[in-house]
This record gives structure tokens, sequence and C-alpha cells, in this order.
């Protein structure tokens, strides 16, 4: 399966390989291989971080540092990432030390559902009923709301007025967006890992997502793709719970790679980048969405100045999930009851510029646990000569779970 983009050979491509003859991340860039294909050559020896990668004044000074020279061909990586197999090298996140953000709520559309899920309490079966109400009372003006506008406090004052005010739509037409914390750091899953779903959860979705990728001075200095996978009952329950609903084991995937920005592609090329999702599951269901960047209502320098500032740093950068237009309110089983996840259900993420990014759901308390942290990435660098840092103890790491 081909998962980069028809103008890959254009681009330059950054990401990380699990290597179990070292027993470790290995950063890598994607080359040409001499029979055409794609193929990544490691390039830990110039950066053992992608985080420390992303801070240099011009990170492509390494890439052209590395030669061409590749040590493993893409098609066989992309072959044992999705049958799992963890004694051959697979496909990791593409981030290592950066804190995994999100922006929630940053489309209208979304926004509405984030509404019907509060109202509904998390009960799925009255989602269709409470879509209807939301819908006539909300109309069709609010989609053309400027968040933080005169405009958009005047239509709080009237929502108020009607009963309707909530939460998700404070963030959605408000001045200030919702960023949170997605995952830990190094437990971002990659291409072909499966994501999990936890057992406790019976209404859920993928959220396919564009991801920007900051330094530690909040320059923006690439983009991949991202599912900030969502309970739709535990978030509807409470906002509260907010974090019971995104972190859990695997629920985190970005990838295949990181994009560099460059002269040919830049922020503008993704204000009207198309993310694309298919689902498919072993009972035959099919269901495809797609969320253009084009009609997020909140520009990404607005998202990346709410997330980074004096009120806040990140010495080793982040990645920062945009937000997404699709919420499927499609019956998948039971009619009124809409869409939820099966085990098993193959998640294909893609677009025009960023390639494909799939995995696979499972039962996240079935999954293999997250194990591989910093201390172990710090004793892995150290061992291998990279770093001179000091760590002790160290987790042994599963396909899963070694997502340094």
């Amino acid at each position: 399966m081909n998962i980069l983009p028809a103008d890959y050979a254009s681009g330059h491509w950054v990401g990380r390989v699990w290597d179990p003859e070292t027993g470790g991340p290995r950063v890598v860039m994607v080359t040409a291989a001499a029979d055409g294909g794609a193929a990544l050559v490691d390039i830990t020896h110039l950066a053992p971080t992608v985080a420390g990668l992303m801070d240099l004044t011009d990170p492509m000074d390494v890439l052209a540092q590395a030669g061409d020279s590749p040590r493993w061909r893409l098609d066989q990586l992309v072959k044992a990432s999705r049958e799992h197999n963890a004694s051959r090298p697979f496909l990791l996140a593409p981030i290592d030390l950066q804190v995994v953000k999100a922006c929630g709520v940053t489309f209208v559309d979304s926004m509405l559902e984030r509404v019907i899920e509060e109202r509904c309490a998390g009960d799925a079966s009255r989602a269709a009923e409470v879509r209807a109400q939301v819908a006539q009372a909300l109309g069709g003006s609010i989609g053309q709301l400027r968040p933080g506008s005169p405009e958009a406090a005047h239509a709080k004052e009237v929502l108020i007025r009607q009963g309707m005010w909530s939460q998700y739509l404070e963030v959605g037409i408000g001045p200030d967006p919702e960023v949170f914390t997605k995952a830990p750091v190094l437990s971002s899953v990659g291409y072909g890992s499966r994501i999990g779903i936890p057992s406790f959860s019976a209404w859920n979705n993928p959220e396919p997502e564009l991801v920007l990728i900051a330094d530690s001075h909040g320059r923006l200095r690439g983009a991949t793709l991202g599912n900030d996978v969502n309970l739709r009952d535990v978030e509807g329950r409470s906002a509260l719970l907010l974090g019971k609903a995104k972190d859990n084991n695997a629920s985190s995937a970005l990838g295949p790679f990181i994009r560099l920005f460059d002269d040919a592609f830049t922020l503008e090329t993704l204000r009207t980048e198309e993310i694309c999702l298919a689902i498919t599951g072993g009972d035959g269901y099919m269901l495809e969405g797609r969320s253009s960047m084009s009609r997020i209502s909140r520009t990404f320098e607005e998202l990346a100045a709410a997330t980074f500032g004096p009120h806040h740093q990140y010495p080793d950068g982040f990645a920062l999930f945009t937000g997404t237009l699709f919420a499927p309110s499609q019956d998948r089983d039971t009619p009124g009851l809409g869409f939820t996840h099966k085990p098993g259900d193959v998640v294909s993420i893609s677009s025009s510029h960023l390639g494909t990014l799939v995995n696979t759901t499972g039962i996240a308390e079935e999954l293999p646990p997250w194990e591989f942290g910093i201390r172990a990435l710090f004793i892995y660098l150290a061992a291998e000569g990279l770093t001179t840092q000091p760590a002790t103890g160290a987790g042994t790491p599963s396909f899963n779970a070694a997502v340094m």
C-alpha cells in the first residue's frame, strides 16, 4: 500500500521506526529507492530525537547531510506495521518528546454534535431527537459567526435566553478556543498500530484531524495526520470527563510521517486541505467522511497562539490536533443510535499532501500496555552513545507500546 501522497518526492519527510536490531526507535527521513519506490534513511546519528530536529534553525540541513543510503524499504515497513509484527522493524508515531495537545470544537458541525452529546447526557438513543431540537433552536445562521466577534457575543445572549447555551458553544464561538492535553509524551501510536476503544464505551468514533508540529519556540515546522479517538458517551456525561474520554491506551494515532514546511509546502497549502476518512468494518459496514480545513472557524496561528506563549511553554515542542468537521450521525445498527466503533474496524485517514494513516480498532484493555517511556528512551540513546544524560529503569516494549 502506498501511504505517501503523489507528490512525496518533492517534499521533506521525517518519521520514526522501531528497530528490533538495536532495541529502540530510529529517526528516519524518506527518500526514493533505486527501483522508484520509497525508502527510509536512518538519521538518528544526526538527530537522535525528532523534537531536537524540529528545534534546529533549518532541519533541512540535517536531511541534506544524511546521504542516500536507505536502511529500510517503506513497503516492507508498511507490511510489518499492518501485521502487528514486532519482530520486524515497523513504523512509529513520527513524534517523540513533543507534548500532544488538541483543540476541540473548531468546526461548527462538530460543535453542534458536542452540544447534542451534552444534552443527551451520553445516551445515544436520544441523539436524533435532541439533534432536531438543537437544529431548530439554532437555525442556519450560527455557521457564519466569527468566534469572539460582537455578532458571536449577541448570538450567545440569544441562546442563553432560549435556554440553549452550552459550554461547547462557549468555546465554539466565544473568544477562547478549547485546548487540552490529548496524550502523554511518547504514548501515541503510528501507522498500522491498533487504536484503543475502552470496553466501558458504547458510543464512540474516530476524529480525523490535521496535526501541526511546533518546535520549542512555538514555530510551526510541519504537519501530519492524526486520529483523536473520542468516547462520545463519556464526554457527553460531563465535560469534566474529557480526560477519560480522550486519553486511553493507544487512543492517539499519528502519522505516517511529518512533512516539513518548505517553499512548496506551507501553512497556506493546508488552509484548504481536505482530510478524508474511510471506515471498513468486519461486518461489511462502510462509512466515509470528509473534513475541509477551509471551514475551520479559527486560523492555525490562533490555535497555536492559544497553546504556546508567555502563559505556557513547551521545551521539547508540541504536536497540535486542530479539530475535525467529522461527527458521524449515520446509523450503524439500530436506527437512531448513530455510529459507534466495533473491534476490527479499519480506519483510514488521508489527505492529498500528507499521505495516509491506517489503524485498526481494538479493545484498549486487551492491547499491549504502554511501557516504553522517557526513561527507556534515554537509556537507549545513552547505550547508542547519543546522549550523556543519565537515566534508570525501562519497560519492555511491545508493538503498541514501543511508540517513542
